[in-house]
């Protein structure tokens, strides 16, 4: 009887855990696995909102300072009022998408391949326009149009390169009067009293973050943290205004027979020949034959030429060559 007690209680302290303990084991466990599995997804969604972020405000500015270079060096030598710049009022899934289009002056950023080289066009015909997402029906995407050189059209046509593609608004407008209370135009170009230039332009783009991952969840930042608005305003100088309204036609001059250099008549029996009138310095001409010949001075470029040296005495001498004066 006491080696069966022995046994038994040799056999109670070998004994596992109770259901209880591995009830309370495994709830201790399941707490600590959800605390960092939170603390991971936490980390997770902060690290992919400042990336966004990042990207966002990386793209935005650097968007506008294109938008923004390309308007300051428009051209608008020799080009006609309704074809310096033109604004259209543009509506996408119920949101402004204006576009604008002009020429600048900006080297081209598209290469074109011109006798085996890749070359770059000084003058350009550059826009910005949106077109509709095919993955995403509430997002617009930005595409800025360049075509090499000016032609004809120059609001149609060239080669269009993504930009962005998460856009919400592209607001564009053009102010005729610079000032605070002046209501912006939402068209510029299109019919016969706004044309030309404006004083100023008004470029507002409204990005929303784009998600890290593609099938990342939507739900990465707050709603005021997610939608940023970028407002640029590009006024233009005086000058180039003043060239817009007073345009200067360039002209290929058409040369005449020999204006500058003329040479000096013949001389006759008493007087010597007097160099021909022009634009640059006339030949003296020829002494007279016989008579006290006084050669004549070459015409100035305003004025008479002053006579040149005196002819031979008379008899059947030759008369001396007239020295070419200067125009008084």
């Amino acid at each position: 009887m006491k080696h069966e007690h022995e046994r038994i209680q040799s056999l109670r302290s070998r004994a596992g855990f109770s259901l209880v303990e591995v009830l309370v084991a495994l709830m201790i466990v399941s707490g600590i696995m959800l605390a960092l599995t939170q603390l991971l997804e936490a980390t997770r969604i902060s690290r992919d909102t400042i990336h966004n972020i990042q990207e966002t405000q990386l793209a935005g500015p650097a968007i506008m300072d294109l938008i923004e270079r390309d308007l300051r060096g428009i051209m608008v030598y020799d080009r006609e009022s309704d074809q310096a710049l033109r604004v259209k009022n543009r509506v996408l899934l119920g949101r402004d998408a204006d576009r604008i289009d002009f020429v600048t002056t900006t080297d081209s950023l598209v290469l074109l391949e011109a006798d085996r080289r890749l070359v770059r066009a000084d003058v350009n015909e550059v826009g910005y326009a949106l077109r509709l997402s095919p993955t995403d029906d509430e997002f617009l995407e930005l595409y800025r149009r360049e075509d090499f050189g000016i032609d004809e059209e120059p609001f149609d046509g060239g080669t269009y390169t993504f930009l962005h593609d998460h856009v919400k608004n592209l607001e564009i407008q053009a102010f005729d009067e610079d000032g605070q209370d002046v209501e912006g135009l939402d068209d510029w170009g299109d019919d016969e009293e706004n044309v030309g230039l404006p004083k100023r332009v008004e470029v507002r783009l409204t990005l929303e973050l784009a998600p890290r991952l593609s099938h990342e969840q939507l739900r990465i930042a707050p709603a005021d943290k997610r939608i940023v608005t970028y407002t640029r305003i590009v006024r233009f100088s005086e000058d180039l205004l003043t060239q817009m309204e007073v345009q200067p036609v360039p002209v290929v001059p058409i040369m005449t027979a020999a204006q500058d250099n003329a040479a000096g008549a013949g001389g006759t029996p008493n007087n010597g020949g007097g160099g021909v009138p022009g634009g640059g310095r006339g030949l003296g001409g020829g002494g007279g034959r016989g008579g006290n010949g006084a050669g004549g001075g070459g015409g100035g470029t305003r004025g008479n030429g002053v006579g040149g040296s005196v002819g031979a005495p008379p008899g059947p001498g030759m008369g001396g060559g007239g020295g070419g004066g200067r125009g008084g």
